[in-house]
């Protein structure tokens, strides 16, 4: 197996739904990127492979392949999109990873995009003539339409089982704002597109402010709301995987694993334990991690029971401060990651929960490291 390295990584702004990315498609959020990493790596464009996206709202058509044509790479270089909902650009670059570790390519541009401002709507086709158009908001994640939680429900629920009150939510998401406001992304990190270079979203907040929100799920104790909530949003981001050592920073391990649909904010747990116990690695023990805040307590959750170091956690922000653009969130953590460990070193885990009980984590390393084969 060959090791895998991360060679650029880059990132558009991450803009609420109907912000100023609302006419944008999907594909050309994602093909501004190609051209900047392409040029920060000094890879030519003939050179790659395959481009491999995530993406959750766009209803097909291949955004990947239309934002390969965009960017101008050649039409030799295939694309593939795929779906697994919030882990799909995580996923995409465990893809691309694989990819390159089998011996199947060389140079891979991996990652996710999303725009919630585009997405179209969806309706099942009526039946016969005398039947309209029913529209849904969101497919089915499971078969099961008992074991299919609302996400806001399932978060307030995860919260009275972990005993995460919503003043502690509200600390949580506070903070989240307040890092990312002191620790702005560093230069080279977003790519500008139509002028905006920076996430809008991250506010000062208070705990009066926070206090006269709704509750959107859950009671007056445990519920979730609106700031205990990461907003819809549009972004793309995306990674170009190489040969290890080719790049400042190596991809250790990823795997995916399945948890309880009715709890799929609690996914991340048994799939970190499983890729660090692989690795012969401690969660507790990385340098920095980045770790999905759907929800506040989804990430207090996973920060209690992987008995990581709040501190190391998120340092610059979270999705809460952001947004989360189902689609590209994933591999949003992944370029924050990737330039965490470029200015620090040590090891980043990436990890991100998908709808139906899934997820997806990742062991990045800033140091050119390998690490023995797999423990089982």
């Amino acid at each position: 197996m060959t090791g895998v390295a991360l060679l650029a990584a880059r990132r558009t702004a991450v803009v609420p739904r109907g912000g100023a990315f609302r006419d944008m498609e999907p594909f050309a959020l994602a093909a501004a990127l190609i051209g900047p990493i392409l040029a920060e790596a000094g890879i030519a464009a003939a050179a790659v492979d395959e481009v491999i996206l995530g993406n959750a709202l766009s209803g097909g058509g291949n955004v990947a392949r239309v934002a390969a044509l965009a960017a101008g790479l050649p039409q030799h270089v295939p694309a593939l999109t795929l779906d697994t909902q919030c882990c799909s650009g995580l996923d995409a670059i465990r893809m691309g990873a694989a990819r390159i570790a089998a011996g199947e390519a060389r140079y891979v541009l991996a990652g996710g995009v999303e725009s919630f401002s585009r997405a179209p709507l969806r309706a099942h086709r009526p039946r016969n003539k005398d039947e309209a158009p029913a529209f849904y908001r969101q497919p089915a994640f499971t078969p099961w339409p008992e074991r299919e939680p609302d996400l806001a429900a399932a978060a307030a629920e995860l919260a009275r089982a972990e005993g995460i009150p919503r003043p502690a939510q509200e600390a949580f998401a506070m903070e989240s704002h307040r890092r990312a406001l002191a620790l702005p992304p560093p230069d080279g990190e977003i790519v500008p597109v139509i002028g905006v270079a920076t996430d809008p979203f991250a506010r000062v907040l208070s705990p009066a402010l926070l206090a006269r929100l709704p509750v959107i799920a859950g009671d007056a104790a445990f519920g979730v709301t609106a700031a205990t909530t990461a907003v819809e949003a549009d972004a793309a981001a995306m990674v170009l995987l190489g040969p290890g050592g080719a790049g400042p920073v190596q991809v250790l391990g990823a795997l995916a694993r399945g948890g309880d649909p009715l709890m799929p904010a609690l996914a991340p747990v048994p799939a970190v334990e499983a890729l660090c116990g692989r690795l012969g690695l401690h969660a507790r023990d990385m340098e920095h991690v980045e770790l999905m805040e759907a929800y506040a307590a989804q990430a207090l959750a996973g920060i209690g029971r992987l008995g990581l170091d709040p501190a190391r956690v998120n340092a610059q922000g979270g999705a809460l401060a952001r947004g989360h653009p189902i689609g590209a969130s994933g591999a949003v953590l992944a370029v924050r990651a990737f330039q965490r460990l470029r200015a620090a070193g040590g090891r980043a885990l990436v990890a991100i929960a998908g709808a139906g009980g899934i997820a997806s984590a990742m062991v990045l390393s800033g140091k050119d490291e390998t690490l023995p084969p797999w423990q089982d």
